[in-house]
């Protein structure tokens, strides 16, 4: 059983394996795409009901853009579609939807579909559910750099008082805190430009099952065996 005392406070996802499974089943690729934003729903519920205080979900990345036109295109309409469905239940379930990335290179329909999810979630107290949209970690870290260096030759910052916290606050996350927890799907064991810095400690747990059967009860596997490590951050 999961210690109710012991949840993870922030939880990150990569949702792999959504291409593999539809070619399991003879189904074009955007049919996987669209059975993972089924089992992203059902994780989004199941982390509110654990009252896990932060999700974030690896939704497309820098590196997808490399895919084919069909499919990058079939990712955003289905995007589109997610948010208008599931924007009224997500906002009287008390979610706050928050985006890590460069969302404003996405095709306009999705960008108005997630400033308007954003706009009506942002007073939110529930569930904090962030999608990483066209996120990259690397370069995540090289916009903290410029942003940093702009403060130093405008005399905002002096360098003796770089931290990394400076860092940290200078990234998109900079009001979450770092993931207690890290899973991957669909038997890959690498961390694919996602929340390099943030994942320092985090604990990482990898699932062979494909994204689109990734299930409540999957999830909560992986909190007990969250909860079954002994975390030292370093120490003894």
């Amino acid at each position: 059983m999961i210690d109710k005392n012991r949840i993870p406070k922030h939880i990150a996802i990569v949702m792999d394996g959504n291409g593999r499974w539809a070619e399991k089943k003879k189904l074009p690729r955007i049919a996987g795409h669209n059975a993972g934003m089924l089992a992203m729903k059902e994780i989004v519920k199941k982390c509110s009901m654990l009252d896990i205080e932060n999700l974030t979900v690896y939704a497309f990345s820098t590196e997808n853009w490399k895919r084919s036109v069909e499919e990058v295109g079939g990712i955003f309409k289905l995007l589109v579609i997610y948010i208008e469905k599931e924007l009224k239940e997500l906002h009287e379930n008390n979610v706050k939807v928050k985006v890590l990335g460069d969302y404003k290179k996405l095709p306009k329909e999705a960008i108005a579909s997630i400033e308007k999810t954003l706009e009506i979630t942002k007073d939110n107290t529930g569930l904090c559910f962030n999608i990483a949209l066209n996120y990259g970690s690397r370069a995540e870290i090289l916009r903290a750099f410029k942003l940093i260096s702009k403060e130093l030759s405008d005399g905002k910052l002096n360098i003796e008082n770089i931290t990394e916290d400076t860092i940290s606050n200078n990234l998109y996350t900079k009001d979450i805190p770092d993931p207690d927890l890290f899973i991957r799907t669909s038997g890959e064991k690498r961390l694919s430009n996602y929340l390099l810095w943030q994942s320092a400690y985090s604990e990482l747990v990898f699932s062979d099952v494909l994204w689109p059967e990734f299930t409540p009860e999957e999830l909560e596997k992986a909190i007990m065996e969250f909860q079954n490590r002994k975390r030292r951050f370093g120490g003894r």
